[in-house]
């Protein structure tokens, strides 16, 4: 039984959510192993789908250090694939203006994977990899939502810089960079996130008045 009232609870959850950001910039300086650690188990402790689940290990976390000759392989693998993806969303919306008009900043975020790589892969301390089993129903990329959230706001709870690495999500259809962290090819969605000691920690996104955007029925 935790010592802290329903209110301490609130106070503490509030200032997590609260100051959760996206960090773009890392330090130098890699956090311990342990801390790395507790921002897994708060992963590994986010719903999943356990209608569509079979085993016990249907979550994975793959943690590949920047030191790490892994790093160079998965980083020239994602450009390889963004640099595919990028065709063929240009093909898809060159014939719609509506389509390429929303699809522009998305395509432009591709172009510049295929090219230069994920942003910060090689200068974040850690690259994390996280697999979720796919099944019936198909629901693994939201299970992997919920347990990059957990980890996001554990990570925010340590003090450590969080970044989402959404390209990794595309990864799961690439054979070679499923045999280069060790899942079945096939059998696991992705994702993955970025994660080190903060260098600079942006303002708050801005948001909509909660009144704006809120209708009880």
């Amino acid at each position: 039984m935790t010592s802290f009232t329903i209110e301490e609870q609130n106070q503490a959850l509030d200032y997590i959510i609260e100051s959760r950001r996206t960090i773009r910039k890392f330090k130098s300086e890699s956090p311990p192993r342990a801390m790395v650690e507790k921002v897994l188990q708060a992963g590994l402790l986010a719903p999943f789908a356990r209608i569509s689940v079979d085993r016990e290990d249907f979550r994975r976390f793959f943690v590949i250090p920047r030191e790490s000759d892994v790093t160079s392989k998965a980083a020239n693998l994602i450009k390889r694939r963004s640099a595919v993806a990028y065709e063929q969303l240009e093909k898809r919306v060159q014939q719609d203006p509506i389509q390429r008009s929303r699809a522009e900043r998305y395509l432009g975020a591709l172009k510049m994977a295929s090219q230069e790589g994920p942003p910060n892969l090689g200068k974040a301390p850690y690259y994390v990899v996280v697999a979720e089993q796919r099944g019936i129903p198909e629901v693994a990329q939201l299970s992997l939502a919920h347990c990059l959230e957990n980890m996001w706001l554990k990570a925010t709870a340590l003090g450590l810089a969080f970044q989402l690495l959404s390209v990794t999500e595309r990864m799961s259809e690439d054979k070679e960079f499923c045999e280069l962290i060790g899942v079945p090819f096939g059998e696991f969605a992705l994702d993955g996130c970025l994660i080190g000691y903060p260098d600079v920690s942006p303002a708050p996104s801005r948001r909509s008045p909660l009144g704006d955007v809120t209708k009880w029925l």
